[in-house]
């Protein structure tokens, strides 16, 4: 334990990440780095000796969020952990951080967090701890590589920042420019994931499928993906309408691991709000774009993200919206209230939406959603698909895995364990998960 006016060097640790996928990724990638340091993982933060809060910082008031954290992990006798605050609050806030609260020892952003264990013995010194840099040297080079996990899907981070430059997203100033992994280094750490136990491969990046390596796309390294042969499934996300390649659209249709599911975001059904977010795309190309998609794969399940109550949105432009929801019919969505963050030019135009009318927005969008993603999950009743078991289930002898849709899917299955991959007819559906009847065949990881 760590008091404020001492400071040790942590023998134990506890990371936790809030926010994305790409968040998660990150928080692995730092554990397995301070493992490699001979540090051990707590349970939580309560008795750890350091606690790194890996911080998102896309919704409004994620900055208070990570200071309230924080308090709480002040202790009873006064005492506390090393603290670490990690990912994009950390990029966008600095040494705002160490100036507003004592209790933090070390800020390092999600481009420096490879320069942790160094950032450590700075703080343990009782030096100043601090780094936001975005060098043009790939973190993941110095990385260690990854140990082996007996899990059976895995997070692979290909691409990150983004140049699009959306005006209400503070990605491209958290994160930075749209960089793209090296091939081999991608084909590498996806062998050893394989390696350590993984079935299924999601490839991750702020716009995933910009990824590109001289002359290669994403189509390209999810077919060389498709040619390891314990790997089962390939998944994609987080994707940009203006990158959906010819190459990757055929994809979907030509490669039997690349599970029919799309997460592509739209955030508005309305031409004039997409202008005024700068998203480069319209409603009707966006339309287009999926029919084509399902042209190559017609049971694809499609996912999106939407934002109501955008500066100037009439009611107009969001029944655009909801219109547009309803052609689509979504197999999930997530939606969400505009809420303007510091230093993006939505944040400063005229006419923002009042906090009442967001709501009732909300609440409208959110249950065409519901209803429709209720309507796709029942859809799949009598149907037969393999399903990846990933976890216990709350009941005795319940198991808990993913459909090819990505569904979540409850299943009793005598003798089967996490990792292995079985067959099941679907039975029945609910808004939020599925549940299947064992048919016999049973693939064991």
């Amino acid at each position: 334990m760590i008091h404020s006016k001492t400071k040790t060097k942590p023998q134990t640790y506890h990371v936790k990440s809030f926010g994305c996928q790409m968040n998660v990724y990150d928080g692995e990638r730092m554990a397995e780095m301070l493992d490699a340091q001979g540090l051990t993982p707590a349970a939580d933060g309560v008795d750890a000796d350091m606690v790194v809060l890996n911080t998102c910082h896309i919704r409004e008031k994620a900055a208070e969020k990570v200071y309230s954290d924080i308090g709480r992990l002040r202790r009873d006798d006064g005492s506390r952990p090393m603290i670490a605050v990690a990912g994009c609050v950390a990029q966008a806030e600095g040494a705002e951080i160490k100036r507003r609260t004592k209790m933090v020892d070390i800020v390092v952003g999600p481009q420096a967090y490879h320069r942790l264990p160094d950032l450590i013995d700075r703080a343990a010194r009782g030096e100043e701890a601090l780094d936001t840099d975005m060098p043009a040297a790939s973190k993941f080079g110095v990385l260690p590589g990854r140990p082996k996990q007996p899990r059976p899907t895995a997070f692979l981070t290909v691409q990150e920042g983004c140049d699009k430059f959306c005006t209400y997203c503070v990605v491209p100033y958290t994160r930075g420019a749209e960089i793209s992994r090296p091939w081999d280094a991608i084909i590498d750490e996806a062998k050893a994931l394989v390696d350590g136990g993984a079935r299924e491969i999601t490839l991750l990046g702020q716009n995933v499928n910009a990824w590109e390596d001289d002359g290669k796309g994403l189509h390209d390294l999810i077919r060389a993906l498709d040619r390891m042969e314990r790997l089962e499934r390939i998944r994609y996300t987080t994707s940009h309408p203006n990158d959906m390649s010819d190459g990757l659209i055929a994809a979907h249709g030509d490669v039997e691991k690349l599970m029919p599911y799309l997460h592509l975001p739209v955030q508005s059904g309305s031409d004039p709000i997409l202008k005024a977010m700068n998203r480069s795309h319209t409603r009707d190309s966006y339309l287009r774009l999926l029919e084509r998609v399902r042209a190559a794969r017609p049971d694809i399940a499609l996912s999106g993200d939407f934002i109501v109550g955008f500066p100037s949105e009439s009611d107009t432009d969001f029944e655009q919206t909801l219109s547009l929801v309803r052609e689509v019919g979504y197999a999930y969505a997530f939606s969400f209230k505009y809420s303007p963050r510091p230093g993006t030019p939505a944040a400063d135009m005229k006419n923002q939406i009042a906090p009442e009318v967001m709501d009732e927005r909300l609440q409208r969008l959110q249950a065409q959603i519901v209803a429709d993603q209720l309507a796709f999950n029942q859809a799949t009743v009598g149907k037969r698909c393999k399903v990846l078991i990933e976890k216990p289930g709350r009941k005795p002898g319940q198991l808990v895995g993913k459909s090819p849709w990505l569904q979540s899917v409850h299943v009793y299955a005598d003798g089967a364990k996490i990792g292995d991959m079985i067959e099941v007819d679907i039975v029945s559906a609910g808004p939020n998960s599925l549940a299947g009847e064992l048919t016999g065949k049973k693939e064991a990881a």
